[in-house]
């Protein structure tokens, strides 16, 4: 290499390290580094990750309970959906996100997606939801009976629902819709209704005589009465396939 070579090279290196746009190769650029998966503290990348394929891109029209809904939000509380999305609830879809559980999220990030829930669709001052769980015995005849009142004239006299020009309901006593839910599921929609869907929440929206909320007991008694129609093996029996699937076979 002659001097003049030499010289120009020096120059070019002298000016790579004076600016931030040379790197020795391989090294990562401070723009390319990111944030280890359990330092994400953001809520709505946590939400995006984690709730958004569920509960809906923007908490509503997802495919289970809208979280950007106030009544909801007023009758779970941060305590309850804390909870929930650390330890899951069993024998639903819901899985747990938190670590202790199993899940891939520490106890802080499943902090900021309650909190952050809360604070993003808040829940408005002076509504008070009838209690998160049930309290006392259920009924089930007379939760046919309150079924019968308030239920009735969207979801059917059986529950089967109702298909015409005016409505299209699907039916809510179905083996295998039931098998996916949980009692406090089935509370909880009651309660605090599918606003997105026109479903109403627990205050009714009848005419007189029964313009009234519903009551915590006719709550739980419906809840009683939708679940009595749970049957031990939806579905079943399975037919012969030829994967070798036989009656009483289960997809794990």
């Amino acid at each position: 290499m002659n001097a003049r070579s030499l010289a120009f090279t020096l120059l070019i290196s002298g000016a790579c390290l004076l600016t931030e746009g040379c790197h020795a190769p391989g090294k990562p650029t401070v723009q390319a580094e990111s944030a280890r998966p359990d330092h994400v503290l953001d809520f709505k990348t946590l939400y995006r990750q984690n709730c958004a394929a569920c509960h809906g891109e923007n908490g509503k029209n997802g495919a289970t309970i809208s979280l950007a809904d106030p009544v909801y939000l007023a009758f779970a509380g941060v305590d309850t959906i804390q909870r929930i999305t650390a330890s899951g609830v069993p024998g639903t879809s819901m899985p747990p996100f938190g670590k202790g559980a199993g899940g891939m999220l520490t106890d802080q990030q499943i902090a900021v997606i309650a909190n952050g829930t809360i604070r993003t669709w808040g829940a408005p001052v002076g509504i008070t939801p009838l209690p998160y769980a049930s309290a006392g015995p259920a009924d089930v005849t007379k939760g046919a009976a309150s079924y019968s009142t308030f239920c009735a004239r969207c979801h059917g006299p059986d529950g089967i629902g109702i298909k015409g020009n005016e409505m299209h309901t699907g039916s809510i006593v179905d083996p295998a819709y039931l098998a996916l839910v949980s009692d406090q599921y089935l509370r909880s929609t009651i309660v605090v209704g599918r606003p997105e869907l026109g479903m109403p929440d627990w205050r009714s929206d009848l005419s007189p005589p029964e313009s009234r909320a519903m009551t915590n007991e006719e709550v739980t008694n419906v809840v009683a009465w939708l679940a009595s129609h749970r049957t031990a093996t939806p579905g079943q029996p399975y037919q012969q396939s030829s994967l070798g699937i036989t009656s009483g076979d289960k997809y794990e």
